[in-house]
């Protein structure tokens, strides 16, 4: 066990992982956390809340979370003079396992963005974003049912790998000199200039992380989402690698499109779309889509467009995970909203629900069925705070703790 400067390490197991990436979750496991900035502190705690008492109401005393706290953000600036300490990654790597809220990135210096940081150090490659709809929830949308589908989208490429130039910089300046000269490509001199790097280890490992998912939960089909018709090499390559991918690892039990006619008997569907009509056909087609695979920045617009469908992002869980080697971290997917910081006021859907994600993936499969339940519960007797009171009619507005309490009273 290291020994931090300042996480203290609680009384319990660290969770362990085979050489396959499987976890194997003590009784008493040790799981970090990161309780964010600005309306991150409220939705933690209401979180926590729920967590524990579902971990009691499906073990009893058998089993408990040992909750550790890890530093990210302004708290660890203040605490610890960095806004990401190296003591929080090597916790987290140490541990695996993490949950965490909303994180502020620092302007005018410092990482881009702490998040995108803290996927690349760790090397978690796929958000995984499933977006449902729950009954009782209000949506801008006729049929929000329609609406179940699974975002697997690689974390670690595309254009938010952070490698750019800035306009009139003697970097860019000289990048535009040198593909002048050896590629013959004419950029304007006051540009600036970003990379958008696509590797063929990257699309295999998010695609085949993809398929696993559908072939476990028994999921019909997968969607490589790309605008390959554009950019050739980069997202064509995604598609064509994504394809490579079903017929040299999974042709057993998965068959793309085009070597089925849309026709796959029993195995699972591999098809494709381009990005913009994929877009309108997830407001017009929805249950043609089940679990998709795509790149950074594709995904981004793709996971805010489906959790608007069901409610919005408020209630969209989101996990960062590492499938080949069982780490994680698991957060809440929206802002940190300061405006309403300690005001004990937004919804925590989003991070409770991440915390669903969180135990299925410990193994711990009981109490996310049971939260779930409890959830579903609690919208269906539109007891909601502000953000879904305002959109009902007959709604109780509760609290943030006031939501969880409700919560947990269900279960």
């Amino acid at each position: 066990m290291t020994d931090y400067t300042h996480i203290e390490v609680p009384q319990g197991q660290r969770i362990a992982i085979d050489a396959g990436g499987a976890l194997q979750t003590p009784n008493r496991p040790i799981v970090a956390f990161i309780e964010g900035d600005g309306t991150g502190p409220d939705i933690w705690r209401a979180a926590r809340m729920v967590f524990d008492a579902a971990v009691k109401h499906c073990y009893g005393a058998g089993r408990e979370v040992a909750w550790m706290e890890v530093y990210a953000g302004e708290k660890a600036n203040a605490l610890c003079g960095s806004y990401l300490p190296q003591e929080t990654l090597d916790a987290i790597r140490e541990y695996h396992i993490a949950i965490k809220g909303p994180l502020t990135t620092p302007v005018g210096g410092g990482y881009r963005s702490l998040n995108v940081t803290l996927r690349q150090q760790l090397d978690l490659f796929a958000c995984v974003r499933p977006i449902r709809w729950f009954e009782g929830v209000p949506s801008p949308v006729r049929e929000p049912h329609k609406v179940d589908m699974v975002i697997f989208r690689e974390n670690t490429e595309d254009v938010y790998s952070g490698l750019e130039v800035a306009a009139g910089s003697e970097e860019a300046r000289r990048f535009i000199a040198f593909v002048s000269r050896a590629f013959d490509w004419h950029i304007r001199p006051d540009a600036g200039i970003g990379f958008k790097p696509i590797s063929k280890r990257g699309t295999r490992r998010i695609v085949r992380a993809a398929i696993n998912h559908a072939l476990k939960h028994r999921r019909a089909s997968v969607t490589l989402v790309h605008k390959g018709n554009i950019m050739k090499f980069t997202e064509g390559a995604f598609r064509r690698w994504g394809y490579e991918l079903v017929k040299e690892e999974f042709a057993d039990v998965a068959v793309a499109w085009e070597d089925c006619n849309g026709q796959p008997g029993d195995k699972l569907l591999v098809k494709d779309a381009i990005a913009d009509i994929f877009l309108q056909q997830i407001l017009t087609r929805p249950l043609e889509f089940d679990v998709v695979a795509t790149m950074k920045l594709n995904g981004d617009y793709i996971s805010d467009a489906l959790a608007a469908q069901v409610g919005g992002i408020g209630i969209a869980p989101g996990a960062n995970i590492n499938y080949e080697t069982g780490a994680a971290i698991f957060e809440a997917t929206h802002g940190t909203a300061p405006k309403y910081a300690n005001l004990d006021k937004v919804n925590p859907s989003s991070i409770i629900l991440s915390g669903v994600m969180m135990f299925e993936h410990m193994g711990w499969g009981e109490v996310s069925d049971a939260i779930v339940n409890a959830i579903v519960k609690t919208f269906k007797a539109k007891r909601v705070t502000y953000d879904f009171a305002r959109l009902m009619v007959g709604a109780t507005e509760l609290k943030c703790s006031e939501f969880a309490e409700s919560v947990a009273a269900n279960l």
